[in-house]
């Protein structure tokens, strides 16, 4: 059966053409010729408001703004999630931050079991997330200790029941040059076609 594959752009700059938005078609390439069922959603493009109150988190999918539905039934119905964002100050850009607070509320990512406990709902969902930067990679990883990347696998990601997880980092951005971008970029390509298959 073909994967069923989210990819979720967050760059929030709608106007796209950013190397995000090269590495996530390239990467849609990739799975789209390994059989894979495609579907994008992109925050920048989307009027939406950030939560503010226990009440707008706790009310399930019924809180969740109109314009975040469809979005929510594609996160739903993904198998696979690509989540691609460009690093923002040490974190993702506060427009993913404030989509996947919505995306993945009680009620579509979580629900509650008898206790009170979280029960996680994604169970079955794998997911990579591709981060591009200006540092090196390393230094990213090493000495900053990853710490949005983990936030996201651990506090969103794995607290919903996906996993695995893959990464993938572009350090350097900035440094390598347009012929070195492309090579990276052809990379993923074959990544989105392995993850796919």
């Amino acid at each position: 059966m073909a994967k069923k594959i989210l990819i979720i752009q967050g760059h929030p700059d709608p106007a796209g053409g950013h190397l995000c938005h090269a590495l996530a078609d390239a990467y849609a390439d990739g799975a789209k010729m390994a059989g894979a069922e495609i579907r994008k959603v992109a925050p920048a493009g989307l009027d939406f408001p950030i939560l503010r109150t226990q009440a707008d988190w706790e009310g399930g999918e019924a809180g969740a703004p109109d314009t975040l539905r469809p979005a929510i039934a594609d996160t739903r119905w993904a198998d696979h999630l690509l989540i691609i964002y460009p690093l923002w100050m040490g974190a993702m850009p506060a427009l993913l931050k404030a989509f996947m607070e919505q995306a993945f509320r009680p009620g579509v990512a979580l629900g509650y079991g008898d206790k009170g406990f979280p029960k996680p709902k994604f169970k079955g969902k794998s997911a990579r997330v591709a981060i591009t930067m200006g540092m090196p990679a390393l230094a990213y990883r090493w000495y900053f200790g990853a710490h949005s990347l983990k936030s996201l696998e651990k506090n969103i990601l794995k607290f919903s029941g996906v996993k695995p997880i893959r990464e993938s980092l572009f350090g350097l951005v900035e440094a390598g040059g347009k012929q070195d971008m492309q090579k990276r970029i052809e990379a993923f390509k074959q990544t989105g076609h392995k993850d796919a298959a």
